[in-house]
């Protein structure tokens, strides 16, 4: 989420100046990338560049392209193949063994739906989303339909441009899928006898890190939290440690105590706590609030793994029994091993845990991997009937 806030922000300066801009948006890859779909890059008509696509190499080609979607103001895909060992003929060397598609869209500000106003609405709301992304891998000179269709999980909302409304019959489908998936795929469908690509991305909301402790050690913490683009809350019961002026950084600044925490937080599966204080009953206290609730997938705790037992034993005498289940969530000592010493070094180490909780991975060396960093299956492209088809399929499963 931290590139689309950067894109939206360099794209609101843009406006604001009055220059002229494309976004180009890595749509599909085969084989090895640096950056996988979904990577975006905002391109301006005097070269500057917001985001990235790939390492780097791919940058000052894009930026060619891009100037040309601008310049003739129509989608233009391009395609990147470095599956040969020598790819000097494009200029790019690539160095990954892959074949990248990058979809470039001029700007169009007048337009109410544009891709860059579809990624506003997806940071409005602390809500799953879903972008539709419509491209044709056939040809270059072939209809190239772009970023399209937003629907967001709370509101139902379906945003799109009326041109390309008659797309739309066969997509509530594909909503429902990348909603009860929790991932984005890819849907191959005729349309006018043209195969059309969709790139169907599931779009979470930011982590969101909630640091009880406003000590000086929580600092590089909600520093660094915020460099990943992270909604980070500190809360603390002291006045005068939790300021903004000490925690600039943070989205929100809390003084609370413990048992009122929740009044002023609502978690989600996305919502991580990490217990930091160094008072030992405002983190028993949290974490008696914290424990009941379902969704909150993380619970770090600071200290040796005697101060957890003995918060334990100390909830049992309040009549509290936590289950296995439950002591599955909380992370005591909190971050992963990596010899960490120092406030930064440990918050390095808390949000590389976090981290590997929220994708569901343990956090070895890459190296250990047999398999690629990345998951192929997330490459390939289903094929489907026709939009007519596909629309009657709908109605007769109630999916539409």
């Amino acid at each position: 989420m931290k590139e689309i806030r950067d894109i939206i922000k360099a794209y609101e300066t843009a406006l604001l100046e009055g220059k002229r801009m494309a976004l180009a948006t890595v749509v599909h890859v085969e084989g090895s990338s640096y950056r996988r779909p979904g990577a975006r890059m905002l391109v301006t008509d005097d070269g500057q560049l917001t985001g990235a696509i790939s390492g780097g190499c791919l940058e000052g080609d894009a930026l060619r392209k891009a100037l040309l979607a601008i310049s003739q103001q129509k989608n233009k895909l391009v395609t990147y193949d470095t599956t040969e060992d020598d790819d000097t003929a494009l200029g790019v060397q690539l160095g990954c063994n892959g074949i990248v598609h990058i979809l470039f869209e001029p700007i169009r500000p007048e337009e109410k739906h544009h891709p860059l106003e579809l990624l506003k609405k997806v940071l409005a709301q602390r809500q799953n989303s879903v972008l539709i992304t419509l491209f044709s891998l056939n040809g270059r000179n072939n209809e190239q339909p772009g970023t399209c269709f937003l629907y967001q999980e709370k509101d139902d909302v379906i945003t799109t441009t009326p041109e390309k409304q008659h797309f739309s019959s066969s997509f509530s489908r594909l909503k429902n899928e990348a909603f009860e998936k929790n991932d984005s795929f890819f849907q191959t469908i005729n349309i006018d006898n043209q195969n059309i690509t969709s790139f169907v991305e599931f779009l979470p909301p930011a982590p969101s890190l909630i640091i009880a402790g406003a000590g000086n050690d929580t600092i590089p913490l909600t520093q660094m939290a915020s460099i990943l683009g992270w909604d980070v809350t500190v809360v603390d019961g002291r006045a005068g440690h939790a300021t903004r002026q000490r925690f600039p950084a943070a989205n929100q600044v809390i003084i609370s105590r413990a048992s009122d925490v929740l009044n002023d937080i609502v978690p989600d599966s996305r919502t991580f706590f990490v217990l930091m204080t160094h008072n030992y009953n405002y983190d028993l206290a949290l974490l008696k609030t914290l424990i009941p609730i379902d969704d909150c997938p993380y619970i770090g705790t600071l200290g040796p793994k005697k101060k957890l037992e003995k918060m334990y034993d100390d909830l049992l005498k309040q009549g509290i029994s936590v289950t296995e289940i439950q002591k599955s969530k909380v992370f005591g000592p909190v971050g992963l091993d990596i010899g960490a010493e120092t406030s930064e070094e440990i918050a390095l180490s808390v949000l590389a845990e976090i981290k590997a909780v929220l994708q569901g991975k343990r956090g070895i060396s890459l190296r250990e991997k047999n398999e690629p960093i990345h998951s192929r299956s997330s490459q390939t492209v289903q094929y489907s009937k026709s939009v007519e088809e596909s629309f009657l399929c709908a109605i007769q499963s109630e999916q539409f």
